[in-house]
């Protein structure tokens, strides 16, 4: 909502008061002290449609906020949006980044996306995938991304390509990965993509993309708006803002220093990366206030939908409030996650919600608040939140929502696992990382209301709620996995909505579940134009000299390269209509090599 539309809604609402006590007319038209922000009169309930300000933050912990019992962090500004509306108690995301990122944007398990993991090409979300950007942009929001997308650099998979207006993005899964540009690896004076282009910035890198997000609100004069604020922090490197990691690095951050509730911390912890994942959090919520704060100032809280949510468990050994497991895992610690939503015109405050509610369940429920329809054949797996949140239901209707992710290019069943319906959990644990699985799998149950720590396992004593949930997940995995199968999505080459397309070892498909920083491989691809090419392939330094080599669909080339060279180029390479695999690798010594970017620009 504009201020100018709010001011009149202002005016409405207290015009019978204005008639009988003139001190509160004057007040009112006068202006409040430069140092406070302007106080919100009652309004009616919200007039129009909210505006949503969707925030997330990367491999931060359940654990990993003041409100959830850590005494260490400093979190006031999300402790106090907490406080503000209401929390989802049990709420639930993947154990990896990339595939609860599509389920939150589309409201479908990421298996249905193209999006099973979270590198080596297989983090790309197919393009015919409908977004939430896509649905409120055509409902008329102006839609903005700052922040980590991680379904794909290149054209049709960009942000910019899914529905958002305004995009201030990172490349590939964060700062510091394979997909960096050069001299963009760190979060201090970041390389960001600005609506496709590639820009350096000055400053942390969640500050730059704080900033960004608030000239976007306060750029809005009209129509609702939809910001999705996704910060890269506090993933790794742990380059820590200096102000905030002097908070920290002196504290005593060991195992002792933390309430002993459930699952025991172990005896030692890496403190000094604590230290900066807390400074890193500490920034983000310092972010997160500056943004409240100018919603504050613009008088647009009342009508603005916030979400505060995270992406998975953490990392390491942290305080997790006694969650089980960390990332990459299906117990609690991996998979459970704060989910703060705050709407001052609909919604109570200082409530929680004990019901289980997932990533998929956010794109329903503000399509409903925000008054629009879901697109005539999008099927969405989640389901509306609304009427629980806002007090006119109690409870969900029972179902099993499930929850996989293992290193790989096909998913497989039973491997890395969890199934929670009601008050149950099943799971097995094992396979995440793509090793092999015992022949005979043990499948462990969990009483979540009675055993939130998962540290009593009743599957012997509860063999029939095992065969259910087994059932149920069977179902489920069949479901998702006929959606399409996973033949991965493919990169466009030679069309005019990007040119130059720059490849790198994010979408780098190999052969290997996990691979090395030279891992050969191939990236999917479809040529959109017959034309003439020229390909430049970027490489670490040639230990010898060797050869080059560059090939797509039919076409192969082969050029020498010089000891020490980084660099070569294939001018004029006439390329066919047609979707195939492109590969690129240096040889030398004998050995093959992959290479780190593979430029391809189509001519004139």
């Amino acid at each position: 909502m504009s201020p100018s539309q709010t001011a009149s809604g202002l005016l409405a609402a207290v015009f019978p008061l204005l008639l009988a006590i003139t001190s509160v007319a004057a007040a009112v038209g006068s202006q409040a002290p430069a140092a406070e922000p302007p106080k919100e009169s009652p309004l009616p309930a919200a007039p129009v449609r909210p505006n949503v300000v969707l925030i997330m933050t990367d491999d931060q912990g359940y654990g990993d906020l003041g409100v959830h019992g850590n005494p260490k962090i400093r979190t006031p500004y999300i402790d106090k949006l907490a406080k503000q509306g209401i929390e989802l108690t049990h709420f639930y995301a993947s154990p990896v980044c990339s595939p609860t990122r599509a389920s939150l944007l589309t409201g479908r398990y990421n298996y249905r996306t193209g999006a099973i993991d979270t590198s080596y090409g297989r983090s790309l979300m197919y393009p015919d995938e409908v977004t939430l950007a896509e649905m409120l942009r055509a409902a008329g929001y102006l839609t903005g991304i700052f922040g980590k997308w991680h379904l794909g650099d290149n054209y049709p998979l960009r942000a910019i390509d899914q529905g958002f207006d305004e995009a201030l993005v990172n490349r590939g899964g964060g700062i510091g990965q394979a997909s960096d540009p050069p001299g963009g690896s760190h979060y201090t004076d970041p390389i960001l993509q600005h609506n496709g282009r590639g820009q350096q910035f000055k400053g942390y890198v969640s500050d730059v993309i704080t900033d960004a997000a608030m000239e976007f609100i306060a750029k809005d004069q009209g129509p609702p708006f939809f910001v999705y604020l996704a910060f890269n922090c506090p993933h790794s490197p742990y380059e820590a803002p200096e102000e905030e990691y002097r908070q920290y690095r002196n504290m005593d951050l060991s195992t002792g220093q933390f309430p002993t509730v459930g699952q025991p911390l172990p005896a030692k912890t890496p403190t000094d990366d604590t230290a900066r994942v807390y400074a890193m959090v500490s920034n983000i919520d310092s972010n997160v206030g500056r943004l409240l704060a100018q919603l504050d100032k613009l008088n647009l809280t009342r009508n603005t939908f916030v979400v505060f949510l995270t992406d998975n468990g953490p990392p390491q050994a942290r305080y997790n409030a006694g969650l089980r497991g960390r990332k990459a895992s299906v117990y609690e610690g991996g998979i459970r996650v704060p989910c703060f939503v705050r709407w001052p015109a609909r919604l109570p405050a200082d409530k929680k919600i004990n019901v289980t509610a997932a990533h998929i369940d956010l794109l329903p429920t503000l399509l409903s608040a925000c008054d629009v329809a879901k697109p005539a054949g999008v099927a969405l797996d989640g389901v509306d939140l609304m009427p629980l949140l806002s007090g006119n239901q109690q409870r969900l209707p029972e179902r099993t929502l499930c929850f996989q992710w293992h290193r790989g290019g096909v998913p497989e069943l039973n491997r890395a696992f969890a199934a929670r319906r009601g008050r149950f959990k099943l799971l097995q644990p094992l396979g995440g990382n793509g090793e092999a699985l015992p022949e005979a799998l043990k499948f462990e149950l969990y009483d979540i209301e009675s055993d939130p720590y998962e540290m009593h396992d009743l599957a012997a004593a509860q063999p029939d709620v095992v065969a259910r949930l087994r059932d149920d997940y069977e179902t489920w995995f069949k479901s998702v996995s006929s959606t399409r199968g996973y033949a991965p999505p493919k990169i466009a080459l030679g069309t005019p909505h990007e040119n130059p397309v720059v490849l790198t070892r994010q979408d780098l498909r190999i052969a290997e579940v996990v691979g090395g920083p030279n891992s050969d491989g191939h990236w999917e691809v479809e040529v959109a134009t017959a034309g003439i090419y020229d390909v430049t392939l970027t490489f670490a330094a040639a230990s010898n000299a060797g050869t080059a080599n560059f090939s797509c669909g039919d076409v192969q080339r082969e050029t020498p390269i010089a000891k020490g060279d980084r660099e070569c180029r294939f001018p004029a390479v006439p390329l066919s209509a047609t979707a195939g695999r492109l590969s690129s690798s240096i040889t030398t010594d004998g050995r093959t090599s992959g290479v780190q970017f593979v430029e391809i620009r189509r001519g004139n």
